[in-house]
Parts: structure tokens; C-alpha cells; sequence
């Protein structure tokens, strides 16, 4: 009987993919922690390891570097499922010797099931078959930009590139099934599954336990997110914080397994943002705080609207328009993390020509603009019949109470502080595209 570990710190991700695994036969114990994880592997010695890189005590990228040192684990297949707004991770993952990565905000366990059995049988799979690439000559072809290592790591599957110090497959494994040879560039196809009874009954219960959980679940959210915003200064904040984060990193996992790709999408990356406020406490503002809010509102809305399923997203057209270069391209690469495709403009008024020929589903404008200022401009897109309703938000250095009053006079939706956070920016423009996917479909039915 083959032995898997699951180091991953929701009991309740942890406990679906443990009780998957035992249905299929393998032997299956479970680390709520790295540190517990890492010393479970020494007594448990599995055939291969499920993990999470977002962990309490030791991340898990040092437990990669801690296990690959040493020779009797370095060819335990190491599955990884992580957050794809965490890009740095996913490399360094990789670089660790990382055998397969999944995006846990859109992960299924018959996708965990096919990659374990591929890896430990020989290439033999259980029900579906990952449509898995079989040029060995890509390997070794890496991102020529940030651009496309983001819209690489914004897909479903991530399969590891060959790195230096990663260990080899087992020594059963079909090359013509390699893992390592994906062109980083082009994403892989989305496989389409053979779904059996079992897993029609499973997926149900899924659907059903999470939507029992919902008004609970937001209940909690709601209630962590006033103690955090009403607590009296820093220090006091940040318990709060970081149980709103666990709580928000628990849905990104179970949303995910029950199939609710967009609370699953909007959750990954607010827990990025929840994460990075609570280790640098100095970046929380008005503008963080408001972020925090109005994403936890939308939350709700899509466990009132949202079903389950994982098709694809039509693509977004945005428009950032900034004179400075370098803001635009913050912007950019901010909207990037999430795979949101935009175009800059350095001039307001080409931005006014654009805005009257097309529609966008959101617009980022900076005040201080020559010719022309982002006030003005906003006053005079809402002028206009095809960005009547866009959503408009500035992004500038001016925040004092007389400039956000006059972006709301113009017509602006909403205010980011500069210099801000590229996962705020990130979150912000998810919960305006979600939100606006949700009124079409409303519009359409």
C-alpha cells in the first residue's frame, strides 16, 4: 500500500483529500503544520508528499530545502498546491525540486488522484487522464518576461520546469509522461474529465457541505474584519488580521475543492493581501482597509449568486492612464498577477478618444496629469454613453479628505493611496471584473 503525507494546515482540505486518497487505497496520514510536517516525513517515509507551500511554523518552501538535503527523500514525488498570486514561491518551489504544482483555488482531488498515480504506478491513472504535454525538448525553455511567467502561473496546472538540484522522477515513471516538459509559455490545455459515479457523488456532497457552511462562514468573516478595523492601534490589529487571514486561506481551499471557481479566485488573492498586512502591520491604511471591506462585501455577494464551475472567463479589457512610466507599469504588473490583460495610455486625451470608441470593464487614472487631470477626465468618460457605468479608480498620491470628495463629484468609483501594494491593486480590480461578470449574467438570463 502506498503512503502519502498531506501537510496542510485546514483541517477540513486536509481531511476531504485524506478521505479521497484512503477510498482510492493508499495509506494517508496528515501535518497540520511544517514543522509537524517535517518531522513526520522522517518517521512516516511516504512514497510521496502533498503540500502546502502557506504554512504556520515552517513555510514550505523550507521544508523543501530541509527534505531535498537530505539523499533518502530526494526522489519522494513532492505534489505542491499553492496560491498563484505568490509567483516568487511557485519558482522558488520549483527551483527546490517541486515534482507537480496546482493552483489550490481551482485544485480538484481527481486531478491530486491522476498526478499521484502517474507518478507512483508508471504512468497508470485512475478515471481521467491529465492531458499532460510530451516534448522533452521544451524543458528547458524558460519566460522571456514577467508577463509571461504570470500568465503561466495564472492557469489551473503548473508543471515544474527541469532545475538545478531537482531530483529525478521515480525511476517507473514514463518520460513520454514527463512532467518537466511544458513550454512555459504555453499554458496547457484545460483536460477534460471522465467523471465516474464516485466522483459525481463526491463532488455533490462537496457542493453541498460548502453551501450549508456559507452563511456561517461569512458570519465569521464579517465579525474578524470589524474586531480588526475597531482594534485601538497596531498591536492590538493584528491577532485579528492574521485569524482573518486563516479563515480567508481555509476558503480559497474549500471553495476551490467544491467548485466555486470565482469566491475560490477572490479569496486567493485576498489572503496574499491579508498575509502581507499582517507581516508588514505599517502598510495598513485607509486605502488597505478599505480594500479589505469592500472584498469581504463582494464575498457575500457571490455566496448569494455565485455557482459552481470552473469554465472559461471571458477576457477583461482595462485601461491604465498614468504620464509616468513606471506607474503604469506597476499598475500593470499588478493586474498581471491576476491574468487581467490592460493598455496603457500616457496621454489623457488619446485615454478620452479610446474611452469614446470602446468600452472598458475598469479604467485606472492618476490626478496629476499634464493637459488634462484625472479629474477631469473622469467627468468626461461619465459623460460618455459606452463608460457610463465603468468603474474608475484613481490611483494617486493625493489623498486627503478635499481630493477624495472631488474623485467622488467626478464620478470615481474608488481611491488607492500611492505608493500602494501590488496585491491591493491586484484585489481591487478582481472584485470590480467578478462583480461585473455577475451583473452580465444576471443581464443575460
Amino acid at each position: 500500500m502506498k503512503k502519502v503525507l498531506i501537510i496542510e494546515d485546514d483541517p477540513i482540505v486536509a481531511h476531504i483529500y485524506r478521505t479521497r486518497l484512503e477510498k482510492e487505497g493508499y495509506s494517508v496520514e496528515t501535518s497540520a503544520d511544517g514543522q509537524s510536517g517535517f518531522y513526520r516525513i522522517h518517521e512516516f517515509h511516504p512514497d510521496a508528499v502533498l503540500l502546502d507551500l502557506m504554512l504556520p511554523k515552517m513555510n514550505g518552501i523550507d521544508i523543501f530545502k530541509k527534505i531535498r538535503a537530505q539523499g533518502q527523500f530526494a526522489q519522494v514525488p513532492i505534489v505542491v498546491f499553492t496560491n498563484a498570486y505568490v509567483p516568487n514561491m511557485i519558482q522558488e518551489a520549483f527551483s527546490a525540486g517541486a515534482t507537480q504544482v496546482f493552483n489550490k483555488a481551482t485544485l480538484t482531488p481527481r486531478q491530486i488522484l491522476d498526478a499521484l498515480h502517474l507518478l507512483l504506478n508508471g504512468g497508470d491513472t485512475a478515471g481521467s487522464i491529465l492531458q499532460l504535454p510530451g516534448s522533452p525538448s521544451n524543458a528547458s525553455h524558460t519566460p522571456k518576461s514577467n508577463a509571461d511567467t504570470l500568465a503561466q502561473l495564472s492557469e489551473p496546472t503548473y508543471h515544474a520546469p527541469v532545475a538545478h538540484g531537482s531530483p529525478p522522477p521515480p525511476r517507473n515513471y514514463d518520460p513520454s509522461l514527463d512532467l518537466s516538459s511544458l513550454d512555459p509559455i504555453r499554458p496547457p490545455q484545460k483536460p477534460t474529465p471522465q467523471i465516474n459515479s464516485d466522483d459525481s457523488a463526491f463532488h455533490a456532497e462537496l457542493h453541498n457541505a460548502f453551501v450549508a457552511a456559507k452563511s456561517d462562514t461569512l458570519s465569521m468573516l464579517r465579525k474578524l474584519l470589524q474586531d480588526f478595523t475597531k482594534a485601538p492601534d497596531e498591536n492590538a490589529r493584528v491577532p485579528h488580521l492574521h485569524e482573518l487571514y486563516r479563515r480567508v486561506h481555509a476558503l480559497t481551499g474549500s471553495a476551490g475543492i467544491a467548485g466555486f471557481a470565482a469566491i475560490s479566485q477572490m479569496t486567493a488573492a485576498l489572503e496574499v493581501l491579508l498575509k502581507e498586512l499582517s507581516e508588514k502591520p505599517k502598510n495598513i491604511n485607509a486605502s488597505t482597509l478599505r480594500t479589505v471591506a469592500h472584498s469581504i462585501d463582494f464575498i457575500g455577494e457571490l455566496f448569494k449568486l455565485e455557482q459552481p464551475g470552473n469554465g472559461d472567463q471571458p477576457p477583461t479589457n482595462i485601461m491604465v492612464v498614468d504620464d509616468e512610466i513606471l506607474s503604469r507599469r506597476a499598475i500593470t504588473y499588478a493586474l498581471e498577477k491576476a491574468n487581467l490583460k490592460s493598455v496603457s495610455v500616457e496621454d489623457p486625451n488619446v485615454a478620452l478618444k479610446m474611452a469614446t470608441d470602446h468600452p472598458y470593464d475598469i479604467i485606472f487614472l492618476d490626478v496629476q496629469m499634464p493637459g488634462m487631470d484625472g479629474f477631469e477626465l473622469c467627468t468626461k468618460i461619465r459623460a460618455l454613453p459606452s463608460n457610463k457605468t465603468t468603474p474608475i479608480i484613481f490611483v494617486t498620491s493625493l489623498t486627503d479628505f478635499k481630493s477624495r470628495a472631488k474623485s467622488s463629484l467626478s464620478g470615481g468609483t474608488d481611491l488607492i493611496a500611492k505608493p500602494f501594494m501590488f496585491i491591493e491593486l491586484t484585489v481591487k480590480a478582481l472584485t470590480h471584473v467578478l462583480r461585473n461578470r455577475l451583473v452580465q449574467r444576471r443581464l443575460a438570463a
